[in-house]
């Protein structure tokens, strides 16, 4: 069995609105014989599902290649579908025969395309009461049998459309957070069953969201702009081939809506004695409405959806109702989540109820919402009457894991409440296990951490009045990201922001997108997230594309490094955040011990060498020559800075030695002292970290590269503060902010800035998928095309870790578990189509197994060869089951 499956476009199934004229494709292989490669393979696109009228044939083609497949010269024209198969050939030039078949379509690929106009609620209506959201309809007729229709829809602000009373979509905060004053997201929606002969109504709300509401700590609000706006046009296509098109223009109708206040930070308020039932339906009477007007606002900033939509993921029910020492009537939902509550009331006409939000419980067992700070989290509904009411919000989102309820009469029933996890709906890709329950729920914990701050944007953390795209937590998470959940589309549209809000002279901003002050710009490790993410997307996805578009943008950045410093091989200039939250910090301060000019230099070199091997991969020799002398400079002048004479790096924190091995900046004997420097530094701590948000997420890979794996483990092991695991013995459900963000006795480490969901020490799930059960890519054909299986079991506190990653190859599984009788089992599994590097530490070829057979008979297995006290084996596709 040979066959093709799995077809995708731009990383996404069957995708409905891409603006991408070249679309790239790729497909998976299955076969049931080991050591599978495709060896040719022919692509047909055709503009009909049967495949009658093939509009372009690439004809069979030597070739391995099954991902980013690119399709020659063929172009897709605007708002047009196409279908596409594949056949590969195998090693024995045997065909898979037909694949089932995929499609696109795109959107309006260029400006000139949008002739609706933007259309915004009178200037009156919103200065009349500028807290409560609009509404805006118009009715319109179809006289005909519809073929087919298309909606295309952007917002100033955050939009909600229906067509005739029923929701478009599944998407919540669209058109999505960007840079907006350089780039606009539009949305395309298929809503062919959704329109009917007659008289039908596009009904919408819009909202504040980041465009208009209120974001950062200072509580400026309009960043963007003033008012909120609708761009819409929908497409629609008779039976008999007739297509008119509906706009947004000044006859669509506006008027308030009983939203009376929703902001991303605060929560919102509703009415419901305000709802005009029936206003997105037909047979509306709308003469009291309003018209709407026309504004100015620029077109050629519009781009397709780029990333996964936020949606409702998954729900949450509450586990217990609590009454607090204080009194209040508190639910726990048992998991910090991000989301909404939906629920269910009954009462009088004007009661009102309240729903605010917290992650937290103070030591006492009360409800606690100082590290909030400004931010509200609350919820108010005001009933209608007359019945059971369901809400749940339109326009915000909470962190919580606790609800106090107000006004809700007794008894409370959970069954009314229902907790609704929103967040970017990536692909997720990783799962990760072990013997230890600790661990699993460390791992837990990180994959909700990126849950709950993957919601459009990565932000620092979701509940407090910040929420921001903090570039050095991305930076930090990215790899342990992209073992998660497919980052890839996520990450793309992120970049382009970062890019899009670089300063002319190559700063990157702290935050992106960027809503801060004009100066808070090109920290050392915060602005290197315009060359390490990229680089992180090309190694994992095998995707140079991305290292295309950011090219500029990763230049621009290391040559403003270089015009900052005083030495353009040092970096001793500017404002940085050093080792942010170090445990080897002054006291009151947030900033680590380790030298600011010595973290600047060395991720000044890192960005350097990313660099430079971006541009070997681009074939920009030019600049791959210029940047490795560029680096060869660097760790000269570190050398000189920061290395005495007899090899002892003059920043003596954990930090320090960890960058310096890390970023390959100590040569011969001062990297043979680091590595003893930092075992020192660790034997003095009791095996605890120092580590901040710089130097943590590279500490265990730092000692496991230089030989001390067993006490990456015992660093890992811990269960006493500072540790990983010191959270999860405090009942944590995501990453802390603070490695103490609840001290031992309860009280908490500060109130202004400790947050509960805060992903960027989470990092550590990096090193669990890449050392503890061993998956990793080789650099030299990214994307998981070579594979490398190299487990690294600890002498103890571990019977077993299985490690499984869906790449755009297929699924490599990594599983080793102690036997009973005392030797090791290692399964793996490597996806048609590429190859892997097996390691089986303290393995002889003499005596493993393979499957009950010899290594070196075994199919699959190309070669086989001992280094130190390893078995190193060359294996192709397959399941493997090693025993040794």
């Amino acid at each position: 069995m040979f066959r093709v499956t799995g077809l995708s476009c731009e990383y996404k199934i069957n995708p409905v609105g891409i603006d991408v004229a070249r679309p790239r494709i790729g497909w998976r292989l299955e076969a049931d014989e080991r050591a599978a490669v495709q060896t040719a393979c022919r692509i047909q696109v055709a503009d009909d599902p049967l495949f009658q009228r093939i509009v372009w044939d690439s004809g069979k083609v030597a070739s391995d290649r099954s991902v980013h497949v690119e399709l020659g010269d063929f172009a897709s024209p605007s708002r047009k579908r196409f279908h596409y198969r594949v056949m590969a050939w195998n090693g024995q030039d045997r065909p898979s025969g037909w694949s089932e078949p995929g499609y696109w379509e795109t959107g309006l690929l260029d400006a000139s395309e949008w002739s609706a106009s933007w259309i915004s609620p009178p200037a009156e209506l919103s200065s009349r009461d500028p807290d409560r959201c609009p509404m805006l309809r118009k009715s319109f007729r179809v006289d005909g049998r519809i073929r087919e229709a298309r909606m295309y829809a952007t917002a100033l602000g955050l939009y909600e459309l229906t067509l005739n009373g029923i929701r478009v979509g599944d998407r919540y905060f669209t058109p999505g957070w960007t840079s907006y004053r350089q780039r606009l997201q539009y949305q395309t929606y298929d809503v062919t069953s959704l329109l009917r002969k007659g008289e039908n109504v596009v009904g919408c709300m819009l909202g504040k969201g980041w465009y208009k509401g209120e974001i950062g700590w200072e509580g400026e609000s309009g960043k963007y702009g003033d008012r909120l706006a609708l761009l819409l046009q929908m497409h629609i296509t008779l039976e008999d081939g007739t297509e008119w098109t509906l706009e947004t223009d000044g006859t669509w109708k506006a008027a308030p809506s009983p939203i009376l206040m929703s902001e991303i930070y605060h929560g919102e308020t509703y009415d419901a004695r305000l709802e005009q039932p029936g206003w997105n339906a037909p047979g509306f009477d709308d003469g009291s409405w309003s018209f709407a007007e026309i504004i100015e606002h620029p077109k050629s900033i519009l781009t397709a959806q780029e990333n996964e939509p936020v949606q409702a993921v998954e729900s949450i029910a509450p586990i217990a109702l609590i009454t607090t020492p204080e009194g209040d009537s508190v639910l726990d939902f048992g998991q910090n989540m991000v989301g909404w509550v939906r629920f269910a009331v009954s009462g009088e006409s004007g009661d009102e109820v309240t729903l605010q939000h917290a992650e937290v419980l103070d030591q006492d067992g009360n409800f606690y919402t100082d590290n909030l700070r400004k931010a509200k989290q609350t919820v108010r509904y005001a009933l209608r009457g007359g019945g059971r009411e369901t809400f749940e919000p339109h326009f915000t989102f909470q962190g919580f894991r606790y609800v106090r309820l107000t006004g809700f009469r007794a008894p409370i029933s959970l069954d009314d409440f229902e907790g609704i996890v929103l967040h970017s709906h990536m692909n997720p890709t990783g799962r990760f296990e072990c013997s230890d329950p600790m661990i699993n729920q460390l791992q837990h914990n990180i994959l909700w951490g990126l849950k709950g701050n993957f919601l459009d944007v990565p932000t620092d953390c979701p509940q407090r009045d910040e929420r921001l795209g903090w570039t050095g937590d991305a930076q930090m998470f990215i790899r342990t990201a992209a073992y998660l959940v497919n980052v890839n589309p996520f990450f793309t549209k992120w970049l382009r922001d970062l890019k899009a809000d670089q300063a002319p002279d190559g700063g990157v901003p702290f935050v992106v997108p960027h809503v801060l002050k004009p100066t808070s710009h090109s920290s050392a490790a915060w602005g290197d997230a315009a060359v390490i993410c990229p680089w992180t997307l090309y190694l994992v996805y095998g995707d140079t594309r991305i290292l295309e578009e950011q090219y500029d943008s990763m230049k621009a950045w290391v040559e403003y490094i270089r015009r900052s410093g005083d030495d353009e091989c040092l970096w001793n200039t500017g404002f940085h955040f050093g080792d942010w939250l170090g445990l080897d910090a002054k006291p009151d301060s947030y900033i680590g011990a380790t030298d600011k000019d010595y973290i600047a230099t060395a991720f000044y070199a890192h960005s350097v060498s990313l660099l430079q091997k971006t541009a070997a991969v681009l074939n920009e020799q030019a600049d791959a020559e210029a940047y490795s002398v560029l680096r060869d400079r660097i760790q000269d002048a570190f050398e000189r800075e920061f290395v005495t004479p007899s090899g002892r790096l003059s920043v003596p924190t954990q930090t320090a030695q960890v960058l310096g091995l890390t970023f390959g900046l100590l040569r011969g004997k001062a990297k043979e002292r680091a590595v003893r420097k930092l075992t020192e530094l660790l034997e003095e701590s009791k095996f605890h970290l120092t580590t901040g948000f710089v130097g943590t997420p590279y500490l265990n890979h730092a000692l496991s590269e230089n030989g001390l794996t067993e006490a990456a483990y015992k660093l890992l092991f811990q269960q006493d503060y500072p540790s990983w695991l010191y959270q999860v013995t405090k009942g944590a459900t995501t990453i802390w902010e603070h490695w103490d963000g609840i001290r031992e006795d309860g009280s908490f480490w500060s109130r202004d800035m400790n947050s509960f969901n805060h992903y960027a020490y989470g990092a550590i799930g990096d090193w669990l998928y890449r050392c503890v059960a061993g998956i990793d890519t080789d650099e030299s054909c990214p994307g998981y095309k070579k594979i490398r299986i190299r487990p690294q079991p600890p002498a103890q506190g571990l019977d077993w870790a299985d490690g499984r990653l869906d790449t755009m190859y297929g699924t490599v599984r990594s599983a080793w578990r102690r036997r009973e009788d005392g030797k090791m089992e290692l399964q793996a599994t490597i996806p048609p189509n590429t190859t892997a590097e097996i390691r089986l530490p303290g393995a002889a070829a003499a005596t493993a197994t393979e499957s009950g057979k010899p290594i070196r008979s075994a199919a699959g297995i190309s070669s086989a060869w001992e280094s130190g006290c390893d078995l190193i084996l060359a294996a192709g596709s397959g399941s493997y089951e090693f025993v040794w």
